[in-house]
């Protein structure tokens, strides 16, 4: 048999990612890397009894159920719990080296206050009285001073009880400032909502009951939304079963895949029109959801008498000759890929959660959340489902006129005003918005940051640090010494996940609505607190009607209460899935007309008109030099590597490939024909520039990237933590630059325009 270069690619990137989605390697890595590796924390096992207990990984928002190996009072080794609707048994690498950070020297031991310049990391340790002292007397003579609306919270979600707690002190206190850091889950509920008319829901794919995938570019198989979700039901695929990765380099998720089509960047929702436009033509749509269940499929007539024209008619122009041309596929792949889709038993179009910290771009998601409405399999079996986070069951928030007049203040985000009045969360606005204030007249005079490292993930990370080091007072809840806990004035220190309570909704991306526990395995071993006991002590602090709005003692009597009834089958199995089936067609559409809007009549009901109500193509332009020399860097996710707000741990760095990361040197993944144009060869030092910074890299000939596209990992380049982790690698946030959505204010960018010379 004749193997190609195509088909070697493929095999080789194959048989990467099959040994990574073994649980096998893994687990010999963290046993082995525990015991032989001579860094000063190694835990030394000591005689005693050996227990497992069961609790849930929060590393990442993956929400994966594990079970904990414990000699006498020491963490051993952590595996994949069987038994747990998310996972199924798998976890990532970051889970099973996780151990490291609760033995490691990267922990925040204690509450402390900086002495030295923002951003040195000098700091001395105070007590938990001084911390909660000092930062109640900041924050009640703010709200004193009529101030109460310039404080904020940026948080890493906005699901769960200490997200909640943060959101409550907000409004008890007078703020409407609680931030949640950018995600592809910006673009799907913002989609959501303009086509189904309910706001702050979570968009999942069922894929372990899914038949046919298209993957818009969704690193299903590197480590995106929750990835031991994906991780297992992707192990659950057999000959009847097709994945389709659609994306310009050859990962993980494109070499495990049935077919691997590389697009051109940026050019997913010219596909996903012109999949749409052969799925109309050709009649293969759900008759019945779309005459029964849905709104601008066909032209329509308004009550002025407007003739608007349906998505029927719009996609008539993106046929698969013109689409070609956009997206670089030939037209026959892409009718192909159409008829075969639309074919499939239970198929599901998924995007946007390989952005890393990006939000995506609307248009986009919604062209693709237009395939599911096509052949019916919105909240069906191995569909997109559409469903809430859990309810609580807890008092109103008590406000007195402070906190009226502040809530009902523009946020400093700009978010939900008259200019984005649609979209929820805008953290990539804010810089812009901090830089342009006078001194005198900031919009955030003091910050709380939970679960979050913008510092780091922040898209123009340098402007993003000069904005963060103008904000008066800074609060960080971090459990290490990370960039951003570097430029917080006071840090009172989370317990890790394996030492608190906190209970884990259903990950983004996840099809099903499942709430997980995570209880302590191990008591704390510094002087550390959980942060919902912090934030109820500050409020109690602060007296009056915020005192009022906190009647618990502890944040596990509020998390009981939250929960009620389910709290008791919560704390016992470690989680709870929702009897609660995805709501029917009839149902399921909150809408004016109760149908899924093709034509989103809410996406122009104030602020920005931009013309266009119908998705539509357009190419993002993103930043940089336009000339035909000019290449385009991507960054790409990889599950050896942490790409959010927590550092890869050493144990996790030892993992990546020695043609990703070569000491403390980052490759950047060059096709060899661009290469060869600029007399780059394998190994070469080379500067890659873009208009946001600049970086010296190593080169690395690859030929399963697009000519003139360069690529570099997600999650690297960290300043600090500890010696172990700093300085490795190069962190390319610092090269990225945001592009805003006009309408929504989201950031669309894919990529931006680079040079690549020797160095």
């Amino acid at each position: 048999m004749k193997i190609d270069r195509r088909c070697f690619l493929s095999l080789a990137g194959g048989l990467v990612a099959g040994h990574l989605l073994s649980p096998v390697p893994w687990k010999v890595t963290d046993d082995l890397s525990i015991w032989t590796q001579n860094w000063p924390w190694t835990p030394v096992p000591e005689t005693g009894p050996v227990t497992w207990k069961n609790t849930t990984c929060t590393m990442c928002p993956g929400g994966c159920g594990i079970k904990v190996r414990i000699i006498k009072d020491r963490v051993i080794k952590i595996e994949g719990r069987e038994d747990h609707p998310v996972n199924r048994g798998s976890l990532c690498p970051l889970g099973y080296a996780s151990i490291q950070y609760l033995y490691g020297p990267s922990r925040v031991k204690s509450p402390m206050k900086r002495i030295g310049e923002r951003g040195s990391g000098n700091y001395e340790p105070i007590t938990w009285e001084e911390a909660i002292t000092e930062v109640s007397g900041k924050l009640g003579d703010l709200r004193k001073s009529g101030k109460s609306h310039t404080v904020a919270c940026i948080s890493g979600s906005d699901k769960g009880t200490i997200p909640h707690l943060f959101k409550r002190f907000l409004e008890a206190y007078g703020s409407p400032n609680f931030i949640r850091t950018p995600s592809a889950k910006d673009a799907h509920e913002t989609a959501a909502y303009l086509a189904q008319g309910k706001k702050a829901q979570n968009v999942g794919f069922d894929l372990e009951n899914a038949g046919y995938i298209v993957s818009f570019g969704c690193g299903l198989l590197d480590g995106c939304g929750s990835p031991g979700y994906q991780f297992s039901s992707y192990s659950r695929f057999d000959k009847d079963h097709t994945l389709v990765q659609v994306e310009p380099r050859l990962s993980n998720t494109a070499a495990k895949a049935k077919k691997w089509m590389p697009a051109k960047p940026g050019t997913d929702g010219a596909l996903a029109l012109g999949m749409a436009h052969v799925i109309i033509k050709k009649g293969l749509y759900n008759r019945n959801f779309i005459e029964n269940h849905s709104f601008g499929f066909e032209d329509w007539t308004d009550d002025d008498g407007n003739i608007h024209m349906g998505f029927k008619g719009l996609v008539k122009g993106y046929t698969p000759s013109m689409v070609s041309e956009i997206t670089g596929l030939a037209a026959g792949q892409i009718e192909s890929l159409a008829t075969d889709f639309a074919r499939a038993q239970h198929p599901v179009a998924v995007c946007g959660y390989n952005e890393c910290t990006v939000s995506s771009d609307i248009d986009k998601t919604l062209a693709v959340h237009a395939l599911n409405a096509l052949v019916g399999n919105i909240n069906q079996p191995g569909g997109m489902i559409v469903f809430s986070d859990p309810e609580y069951n807890l008092p109103e928030v008590e406000k007195d006129q402070i906190a009226s007049d502040g809530t009902a203040k523009p946020r400093a985000d700009r978010a939900g005003t008259a200019e984005y009045p649609q979209t929820r969360y805008l953290l990539n606005m804010l810089p812009e918005t901090i830089m342009g204030a006078n001194g005198n007249d900031l919009p955030i005079e003091a910050l709380l940051v939970t679960d979050a490292n913008p510092v780091y993930t922040m898209e123009d990370n340098e402007t993003a640090q000069e904005a963060f080091a103008r904000i008066p007072f800074i609060v960080n809840f971090s459990s290490f010494m990370d960039e951003t806990a570097q430029f917080a004035d006071i840090i009172l220190p989370d317990h890790h996940f394996l030492e608190g309570f906190r209970d884990v909704p259903a990950p983004d991306g996840v099809g099903k609505p499942v709430t997980s526990l995570s209880a302590p395995v191990v008591k704390p071993l510094y002087n550390t607190r959980n942060t919902g006991d912090v934030i109820i002590s500050i409020a109690k602090s602060l007296g009056g009607t915020i005192d009022a709005s906190f009647p618990w003692n502890n944040y596990e009597a509020f998390l009981k209460q939250a929960y009620n009834d389910q709290y008791t089958d919560l704390s016992r199995s470690g989680y709870v899935v929702s009897a609660d089936k995805p709501a029917p067609w009839e149902s399921a559409f909150a809408n004016e007309r109760g149908k899924y809007e093709f034509y989103p009549t809410m996406r122009h009901t104030a602020g920005n008109d931009d013309k266009s109500k119908l998705p539509d193509f357009r190419q993002v332009d993103i930043p940089g030099d336009k000339t035909n020399d000019a290449l385009v860097l991507i960054p790409y996710k990889s599950p050896r590597i942490a790409s959010g707000a927590i550092a890869n741990p050493p144990f996790m760095t030892k993992t990546i490939d020695a043609d990703m990361l070569k000491h403390e040197r980052l490759f950047i993944q060059v096709n060899p024909e661009t290469a060869g144009k600029l007399n780059l060869k394998q190994g070469d030092a080379a500067v890659v520039k873009t208009p946001s910074g600049e970086a010296t890299v190593l080169v690395d000939l690859f030929e399963g990237i697009m000519p003139g596209i360069i690529a570099m990992p997600a999650g690297l380049g960290h300043t600090a933590y500890s010696k172990f982790i700093a300085g490795k690698g190069v962190n390319v946030n610092a090269l990225l630059k945001p592009v805003f959505d006009p309408t929504f204010g989201l950031n669309k960018a894919w990529g931006i325009r680079a040079s690549l010379q020797k160095a």
